[in-house]
């Protein structure tokens, strides 16, 4: 059991935040405009954006990525998530008890191709829906007071990323899948961060909605 219990908290602690979402967020949206990504390697998801799909005046960190045509987006827990070698005790403190939060920005030239574990589902929204999503997101950035743009705390996952400081707690309860169907909803698709822990937790939901690449 103690086994079963530190594994799913090692398989966490990439991830986390919470906003609750109204529920007719998407009644008046007028149809769908903008296409996004869902990308999950069966572990984590993450969302995926058109970097000319970025509304002017949000995330002012994607400057950072100037050759970059898509944007991924995904929460971490702040000590372990950007470690390169992290610890069981870092998985432990990150799941039980609330810690800081990190956002994962990675630049993109090309969508990258599903395959093996690795699953990438389309979905069309609204401009509307598209806004919210990209607000919820800036939101999420903790830049310091006075200050348009957060500065990176550490080098991403893949060569043309960056971690940065990001609001919020991460917990067992509160993880990186719970929060990308958080934000899922706030751009209009009909998806519940209930019972999310897992990315295939988010991603039964999001099947049945995808359309063809």
């Amino acid at each position: 059991m103690l086994l079963r219990l530190l594994s799913l908290l090692l398989l966490l602690a990439g991830c986390a935040s919470g906003d609750s979402v109204p529920a007719d967020i998407a009644a008046r949206d007028g149809p769908p405009a903008r296409t996004l990504h869902v990308i999950s390697n069966g572990w984590h998801a993450g969302i995926i954006l058109a970097r000319s799909d970025l509304p002017v005046g949000l995330l002012p960190e994607a400057a950072d990525f100037p050759a970059a045509a898509w944007l991924e987006f995904g929460w971490g827990d702040r000590e372990y998530y950007p470690n390169p070698r992290p610890t069981m005790g870092m998985a432990l403190a990150a799941g039980l008890t609330p810690t800081p939060a990190v956002l994962h920005i990675a630049g993109r030239a090309a969508l990258p191709e599903a395959g093996g574990k690795l699953e990438i589902l389309r979905f069309r929204i609204s401009e509307a829906g598209l806004r919210r999503l990209v607000e919820r997101i800036d939101a999420a950035m903790e830049r310091p007071a006075g200050q348009d743009r957060a500065a990176s705390l550490a080098p991403g996952l893949y060569e043309t990323s960056l971690f940065y400081p990001a609001r919020g707690e991460f917990h067992l309860f509160n993880t990186c899948n719970s929060w990308v169907a958080r934000k899922l909803a706030w751009a209009g698709l009909p998806v519940s961060d209930s019972g999310v822990t897992m990315a295939e937790d988010l991603m039964v939901q999001l099947r049945p909605l995808a359309v063809p690449r």
